[in-house]
């Protein structure tokens, strides 16, 4: 019975093990089966492009089975790849893993970018609508009327009377020469009423009632809101002295502040809406007035003016707003989904889409942004694909791959499409045949700086260019070589 019990229980291990390996043995075979779930795949592509082999830039017949440093050149050998040059690498992913890993894409649009700036501002009062009342003779403050600064006031409000002893004088003679009837006495006693800064409306009525009337009555000539009043019952007043000063309310400014990097696109006259947390859901109108010379130090912001209507005197200074600064250029320029921008602190990337699942970072440069949009000034060309959607991912395997993305000065949009590699160099010597330049180095290429001799690609390309120019220049890859396709001087094409 014993050796019974161990036969059995060696049957059992036996027939476990045996299951443990078949049942590995057919998941790995299930996998194996099923599209995209082997392990061994990942966001690249198993047919992941390799070199075919190495060669010289300069001398493109000479082919060599591994990299090292060319034996014509001061230079590394250049890889080159089945499909294509070996200057744009890429990140290839397996279209079937596309949907899974969330990828979502746009296409390089160009039209006409209408944008917008939403700023900060405050209402302030109108500096234009004031009136200062000043006082045109010597008197003496009699009473002053129940007012303060502060107080909003109606055209005409009256504020105080002053006694002004020397038009009693005035006014009795001139009372005293009507009663004679001599009129060039009476237009000379008429003269002299004015001198002493009396008004016209109360000369008329004392020529009118015959009355002596001392007394000056100060009223605000506009409605607003009084700022000053320097009178009180008792004082002494002098000619020129200030005794009070209205800020008008029938419209006010509103002051916002923009910052000094988009201060070159504001222009007087430029519409502009306001909405203010005290009045919700309304929105005001109106246009820049007046762009101030001067820019903050502190907050690096630029002053702008903007005069808005208040006709029911319902905005107050002080107030806070929402500024929308509506912006349009007029002109047609590239732009893309600004989540598909990647910006790294130095640089801005986008990840571009092309065929066959490959995907290559692209660096941009950027114009304005707006509503969920941004112009590309340089890096991109109409029609092409970009992501929006799983770009980091994306980005993040061509870092761990080593695919760098050019800078924008050295690849302009036309270079991905028309394999042509650029420089910065120094005509030594030119014909029409060929040129010498000590140029520095076609990073596309991996070739460093040095001076060389190139054959022209046309003899028109040597034309207002002479020896000691510096230029620009992009050659393309023959099977003779290197051969410059376009010289223009510095800053004519950059």
């Amino acid at each position: 019975m014993i050796l019974k019990k161990g036969n059995g229980a060696l049957l059992v291990g036996i027939s476990l093990a045996l299951g443990v390996v078949g049942g590995y043995w057919f998941a790995h075979q299930r996998m194996s089966g099923v599209p995209g779930t082997a392990p061994e795949k990942s966001l690249s592509s198993p047919d992941e492009r390799k070199a075919l082999y190495w060669n010289d830039p300069m001398y493109p017949q000479q082919k060599f089975d591994k990299p090292g440093k060319s034996p014509f050149m001061d230079m590394q050998l250049v890889p080159q790849y089945a499909s294509g040059t070996g200057d744009r690498a890429s990140v290839s992913i397996d279209p079937s893993l596309t949907q899974n890993l969330g990828l979502r894409f746009a296409t390089v649009t160009r039209g006409i970018f209408d944008s917008s700036l939403e700023v900060t501002g405050a209402l302030t009062f109108n500096e234009r609508d004031v009136a200062v009342i000043q006082a045109r003779t010597t008197g003496f403050v009699e009473r002053v009327y129940d007012h303060a600064p502060g107080d909003v006031l109606k055209a005409n409000a009256v504020l105080a009377d002053i006694l002004v002893p020397e038009w009693a004088a005035a006014q009795t003679e001139f009372v005293a020469l009507k009663r004679n009837g001599d009129a060039d006495l009476l237009a000379a006693a008429r003269q002299r009423l004015r001198l002493t800064g009396m008004p016209a409306t109360l000369i008329t009525q004392v020529e009118r009632d015959g009355k002596v009337q001392p007394y000056l009555t100060l009223t605000s000539p506009i409605a607003g809101v009084l700022q000053e009043l320097n009178v009180r019952a008792g004082m002494t007043v002098a000619a020129g002295d200030t005794l009070a000063r209205v800020n008008g309310l029938s419209s006010v400014w509103l002051a916002v502040a923009v910052p000094e990097s988009d201060a070159g696109s504001i222009t007087v006259g430029q519409a502009v809406e306001a909405r203010l947390p005290a009045f919700p859901g309304t929105t005001l109108n109106g246009k820049v007035s007046a762009i101030l010379p001067e820019t903050n130090p502190d907050s690096r912001t630029l002053r702008v003016r903007v005069e808005l209507a208040n006709p029911d005197g319902r905005l107050r200074p002080g107030l806070t707003a929402q500024v929308r600064l509506n912006r349009s250029t007029g002109q047609s320029v590239l732009w893309v989904p600004s989540e598909a921008v990647i910006r790294t602190g130095q640089r801005a990337l986008v990840m571009l889409a092309e065929e066959a699942g490959r995907y290559r970072p692209v660096e941009v440069q950027l114009g304005q942004e707006s509503d969920g949009r941004t112009a590309i000034i340089r890096g991109l060309e109409e029609g092409q694909k970009v992501v929006t959607s799983g770009q980091f991912l994306l980005d993040s395997e061509a870092s761990l791959k080593g695919v760098v993305a050019g800078s924008v000065q050295e690849s302009p949009p036309n270079v991905a499409t028309s394999g042509l590699h650029e420089a910065d160099g120094q005509i030594v010597e030119i014909n029409d045949k060929e040129v010498t330049l000590a140029h520095g180095p076609f990073k596309t290429l991996g070739m460093p700086g040095m001076t060389m001799t190139f054959p022209l690609a046309n003899p028109t390309l040597m034309q207002g260019l002479k020896a000691g120019d510096k230029v620009r220049v992009a050659v393309s890859q023959t099977d003779d070589g290197l051969r410059v396709e376009r010289l223009d001087k510095s800053g004519s094409h950059l």
